[in-house]
């Protein structure tokens, strides 16, 4: 952190109460090529060469290029996990089945995440203060946190919150709770930890409207410690939030339970949307703190899909290089829906980038979050 961001930071009033990122940890399961993937989604998804032609173009055409997921864990597990019609029948596993799947892999890939941010803040599980949770993806009771607390040996007594079913954007939540914590309590220290698999809730059998989420959504867990600012400045500083619900969007992204799964539903329309509002918003904000969309010298935009990520940088008037790292851990991972914003801001850190930036994600509503970081 150089000194002329710290005393701009400071000349700009965004200091108060300063909170940062202490350390950041992810994990992925075992993954596949999108090509292999493709191929196996052919065997539960297309009854014809037609539809197998348009799942290809799909899912080729995502910007995705590898993907993890639990179900790789066995040896042939995808397919055996969503096994062919005459067995399981037209609408593939029942939610139940789904959910006890997800009860016994999500806390192996959160505690691994967890671990990973706690080790980068040199931080003891006897510090933890706090415990923030968030998946979109599964629900049990007792559920990951109580199985974190376990597993991690957290003080028995630490403060708890669950994030659930938000969306892509949930991770931006879990932080601005964490940032509200800290900043209530600057002795505080919070681990946030984030856990998605997406690819229990793949849609079976040939629904076009629902395959085009299967080609982008993957499994991914990430977690970071929030605490006071260290006084040698080391650390992401969280300085600010902000929150948009955009007009008349309500069905441009939805997330439903259903018998046989949780179904995602991706609207045709969600880039238009976001090209039309982004950049209005993120000028009153930012105008607000005295800032404007130049001051800004890095960005962390949720990588929902290439044409949402062209869409946002497009209205901004954004370079290419700009979301190079988004771009980068869609190819490398896909959307992990809420654990992804760790994975951005963990990328620009590792690569030793500095200056003020703006995180953005997107989630059913259709709702905006953004967040200011100092890096």
């Amino acid at each position: 952190m150089t000194v002329i961001d710290r005393e701009m930071r400071d000349t700009t009033g965004l200091r108060k109460g300063a909170v940062a990122l202490l350390g950041m940890g992810t994990a992925v399961p075992e993954g596949i090529s999108q090509k292999e993937a493709a191929a196996i989604s052919e065997g539960f998804a297309c009854g014809t060469d037609g539809q197998r032609a348009w799942l290809q173009r799909v899912f080729l055409r995502s910007g995705v290029e590898n993907r993890g997921s639990v179900l790789l864990s066995e040896e042939d597990g995808i397919r055996t996990f969503y096994q062919n019609r005459e067995i399981i029948g037209e609408s593939g596993p029942t939610t139940a089945a789904r959910m006890e799947r997800y009860a016994r892999e999500a806390p192996i890939l959160g505690e691994k995440a967890a671990r990973a941010a706690m080790e980068e803040a040199h931080m003891e599980a006897a510090s933890i203060t706090h415990l923030v949770t968030v998946s979109c993806t599964g629900f049990s009771a007792p559920g990951l946190d109580v199985e974190l607390i376990n597993r991690l040996g957290l003080p028995a007594n630490v403060r708890r919150m669950h994030l659930g079913f938000m969306g892509c954007h949930a991770g931006f939540n879990a932080l601005g709770a964490a940032q509200d914590a800290v900043r209530a309590n600057p002795q505080a220290k919070v681990l946030v930890c984030s856990v998605e698999l997406s690819s229990l809730h793949f849609s079976y059998g040939w629904r076009p409207e629902k395959l085009v989420a299967n080609a982008l959504f993957a499994d991914g867990a990430s977690a970071c410690v929030v605490g006071s600012s260290s006084e040698d400045g080391s650390g992401c500083e969280l300085l600010e939030t902000a929150s948009l619900l955009l007009p008349n969007s309500l069905d441009a992204m939805t997330w439903k339970i259903g018998n046989n799964g949780f179904e995602m539903t991706l609207s045709a329309e969600l880039p238009a949307l976001i090209g039309t509002h982004i950049r209005s918003w993120c000028e009153g904000w930012l105008g607000k703190l005295g800032l404007t969309i130049d001051d800004i010298d890095l960005w962390a935009i949720h990588p929902g899909g290439p044409r949402i990520l062209n869409a946002a940088r497009e209205a901004l008037g954004l370079r290419e290089e700009d979301l190079r790292v988004s771009f980068d851990v869609l190819a490398r991972h896909g959307n992990m829906s809420s654990a992804t914003v760790l994975f951005l801001l963990q990328k620009l850190a590792r690569e030793k980038k500095s200056g003020l930036c703006v995180a953005i994600g997107f989630g059913p509503g259709l709702m905006a979050e953004g967040m200011l970081v100092a890096m």
